[in-house]
């Protein structure tokens, strides 16, 4: 386990192989997780460490104590917000962090602890899927206070759930009960607040029996069509050329035909 003032890694061994997941704990409870600077690079840091290890099949991030991430720090915006040097570069690196998630070649998983607003739900956004405690509590949260989003909710959201119910959500300041953020598609799963990690074991489990470097590039496909705006011939095309790539060139599908006419488990490595 290694700690930080404000994040904790732990290793979650999968029982396949060396494979484990990556589970990144906010770890500042009395203050509700908030994404300040400081937490900002730190997360940046360990997201982008744990990407490059192979034995990490899947990272998943959730927060300490009753809250998934309250957002910025409200305390310290006091100071920020009147720097016009730092708070844009502020804005800048969490953009970049968040951004990086989306290029990292193995999913990113958040469970969702609580109160998840502001930063919170831009974290989600910028995670591959999400999985919901039944304490989870999500929304935007920066209208009530004199905020605005500017961490990615306000481009994200309407991706996600729809050009009208990310108004309603942002316009009125409300929270969603996990059912709630389930049928807007915010998070594909809900569980008892004791089981969020195991569900979020039991998704990597599933990630590790695949090869790591398919995950990878269906990641990759599949974040491209989305997040970039590519239009479908061109989203098309770039599946096309991955795929048949992949295909032609790597041990992991050879060896997914191989183990399939033999009736086995496949063994494979990433290449």
């Amino acid at each position: 386990m290694a700690k930080s003032d404000t994040v904790v890694v732990e290793k979650k061994a999968l029982g396949i192989g060396s494979a484990t997941m990556a589970l990144v704990t906010m770890n500042r409870p009395a203050e509700m997780n908030p994404l300040d600077w400081d937490t900002v690079h730190r997360l940046d840091t360990v997201f982008s460490e744990l990407a490059s290890e192979p034995s990490v099949r899947v990272v998943a991030v959730t927060g300490a104590g009753s809250a998934f991430s309250a957002g910025g720090d409200m305390k310290k915006y006091q100071t920020l917000q009147r720097n016009p040097k730092d708070f844009p570069q502020f804005l800048a690196d969490i953009h970049a962090m968040f951004g990086r998630i989306a290029h990292y070649p193995k999913p990113y998983v958040a469970l969702v602890n609580g109160v998840a607003v502001a930063g919170g739900i831009e974290l989600i956004l910028s995670c591959d899927l999400a999985i919901a405690a039944e304490s989870a509590r999500i929304g935007d949260a920066h209208l009530p206070f004199g905020q605005m989003g500017g961490g990615g909710v306000l481009t994200m959201l309407p991706r996600a759930v729809g050009p009208a119910r990310a108004r309603e959500l942002i316009f009125s300041g409300r929270l969603l009960a996990p059912a709630e953020a389930l049928d807007w598609g915010l998070v594909s799963k809900v569980v008892p607040d004791a089981d969020l990690v195991e569900a979020g074991i039991a998704f990597a489990k599933d990630v590790a029996k695949k090869s790591p470097l398919a995950v990878g590039n269906a990641k990759r496909v599949l974040n491209a069509a989305f997040e970039e705006g590519t239009g479908v011939a061109a989203a098309m095309r770039l599946e096309r050329e991955v795929t048949a790539r992949y295909c032609l060139t790597s041990h992991d599908a050879h060896e997914g035909l191989q183990a399939f006419a033999e009736k086995r488990k496949p063994n494979f490595t990433g290449q």
